[in-house]
């Protein structure tokens, strides 16, 4: 394969295009809501006209305002319909063909206006909602997989590193590691065998970023660890997914079948020295997996049990190899850096934190979706801009950085979302969950809520994550019945330091701050409980 095949694959598709297109999110959220259907019926209603000369309906992945799928886009018309039903669409036919009003049969347009859109910034998401995930024509028709040819002919592996570096972007699965200096890490350990691992195990409760991503952009991802692989000297991939994102694998398998097809995996990639395969390893579900050496052990054909770190997975990784793993998101960054630049993307975002940042916006907020804003934005902007605020009453908090993050009250919103900010706000950006809670939500409740689901996710292994999660459940269950004390209250907090400070992985180091946030600052909620409870009114008394 050469740049010029490439060029023409892309030419050949571009040609092939219909004037109009009508693009039919069949991602895995419209798709719950019958969008398969509603293409269906497109393509029959068209068959009744003169249009289906000029108009071809494309099934394309997430479109981002999830809440109001199925979602339709006229492209060229710059029309966007939502909740659209197989009923209605004769009627976005009977649009195109210059139909009244009386035959809009309930159709409801979308406003492309909307802060929703107009505050979001795709870098991760520019192809999604915009080609057919299943098609590697219309990836190669945007650009893809030039950019491993870039790379492969044009930069060593030290000047691929040291874009990444000057980029500026941070590991985009939580713990913001600086990913040039993971990359370079790998690059320097001496072996012949090398890995890089796509970490697609994606378990907080309200997420839902990565998923998308795969669903409607897989080959970006295998363009990125590709690039990544040639970087750091790795010749063979892994994408660890979970069970309970089909579509993401299959979207995943069909995709590295055609770059086998292609010649843009397997060996002498673009005719050079390079090799690079990739599998698929699909998990069980277990939330503790998401952690780099749990994964890996996972990988192995173990159980997903942390280990002791050092050393680190750069050092000793998979079958004791130097081994680079990224999240979905830090992998989906790497074509558009190597395309633009590392000062484009540093121009983007704040000081410490570059680039942008996507993000599941859910919860008791009117538009809920899929967003990708600069880093800096505030969380004000996001919650009650894009997201319309809340139903009903008022905003009371947004929690993210799922069970690993913590709870943010409202009077704080005009913190911008970045690393360090949140951080100081005893959050964090985590992968990209952000859940809205209105006046209605009880703080104590939702840190009952995250602890429990840690309790289950534990594995158990290391003693302060096993007991400490169950007995901060138990607590915080006892200050719900209204059976605690203030003396139960100063324990839990003291529990919350043991926990944080003693667990063996991130799961128990992180699984105390939905707890903490919650008593930093809502800590009047806890303290009403135990004075409604008669042990607790004896305890504030004295």
């Amino acid at each position: 394969m050469e740049l010029a095949e490439i060029l023409e694959i892309a030419e050949k598709e571009q040609a092939s295009r219909k004037p109009i297109r009508v693009h039919c999110c069949t991602a895995a959220g419209c798709a719950s809501s019958n969008s398969e259907q509603v293409k269906k019926n497109l393509e029959d209603a068209l068959k009744a006209t003169d249009l289906h000369n000029t108009v071809e309906v494309c099934s394309v992945g997430c479109m981002k305002f999830c809440g109001r799928g199925p979602l339709v886009e006229i492209e060229s018309k710059g029309l966007l319909y939502e909740q659209v039903t197989p009923e209605q669409a004769p009627a976005i036919v009977a649009a195109m063909n210059g139909g009244s009003k009386d035959d809009s049969d309930g159709l409801i347009p979308l406003d492309p206006q909307h802060p929703f859109f107009t505050l979001q910034q795709p870098i991760v998401l520019e192809n999604s909602g915009k080609i057919n995930p299943e098609r590697i024509e219309e990836y190669i028709a945007v650009g893809g997989y030039q950019n491993l040819y870039k790379v492969l002919h044009d930069m060593t592996p030290e000047e691929v590193v040291d874009e990444i570096t000057q980029s500026g972007l941070r590991g985009r699965g939580g713990g913001g590691y600086p990913t040039g200096l993971k990359w370079a890490t790998v690059a320097k350990m001496p072996g012949d065998q090398k890995y890089v691992i796509c970490n697609a195990d994606e378990g907080d409760p309200g997420a839902f970023m990565d998923r998308s991503v795969l669903e409607s952009d897989p080959h970006r991802i295998i363009e990125g660890m590709a690039i990544a692989g040639y970087a750091v000297g790795a010749n063979h991939g892994y994408i660890y997914v979970r069970a309970e994102y089909p579509l993401a694998i299959k979207h995943l398998q069909k995709a590295i079948t055609q770059a086998k097809k292609y010649g843009l995996m397997g060996s002498q990639i673009f005719d050079s020295p390079f090799d690079f395969k990739i599998d698929i390893r699909v998990g069980a579900g277990a939330f503790v997996c998401g952690e780099e050496t749990a994964l890996i052990a996972s990988v192995e054909g173990g159980r997903g049990m942390p280990r002791p770190r050092p050393p680190y997975p750069a050092q000793s990784g998979l079958w004791g190899c130097p081994t680079l793993i990224n999240n979905v998101e830090t992998f989906a960054n790497i074509p558009a850096i190597i395309r633009e630049g590392a000062d484009w993307y540093s121009s983007i975002g704040t000081e410490k934190s570059k680039g942008t940042k996507v993000f599941a916006l859910t919860g008791k907020v009117r538009n809920t979706g899929l967003i990708e804003v600069p880093m800096g934005i505030s969380l004000r902007q996001i919650v009650e801009e894009m997201g319309g605020g809340t139903p009903l009453g008022e905003v009371k908090a947004v929690q993210t950085g799922g069970p690993s993050g913590g709870c943010v009250p409202a009077n704080l919103f005009d913190t911008p979302v970045e690393y360090d900010s949140l951080i100081k706000l005893g959050t964090m950006m985590g992968s990209g969950g952000m859940i809205v809670m209105d006046t209605e939500t009880s703080m104590v409740d939702v840190a009952q809520f995250y602890m429990e689901f840690c309790r289950g996710e534990s594995c158990g292994k290391c003693i302060p994550c096993r007991a400490g999660t169950m007995q901060m459940y138990q607590m915080l269950t006892k200050i719900l019945n209204g059976q605690a004390t203030m003396a139960d209250l100063e324990k839990l907090e003291q529990l919350c330091g043991m926990v944080k400070a003693t667990s063996l992985c991130g799961l128990g180091q992180t699984a105390p701050n939905p707890v903490m946030s919650t008593l930093r600052y809502f800590r009047d909620e806890y303290l009403t409980l135990l004075q409604d409870s008669p042990n607790g009114k004896v305890a504030v008394k004295s």
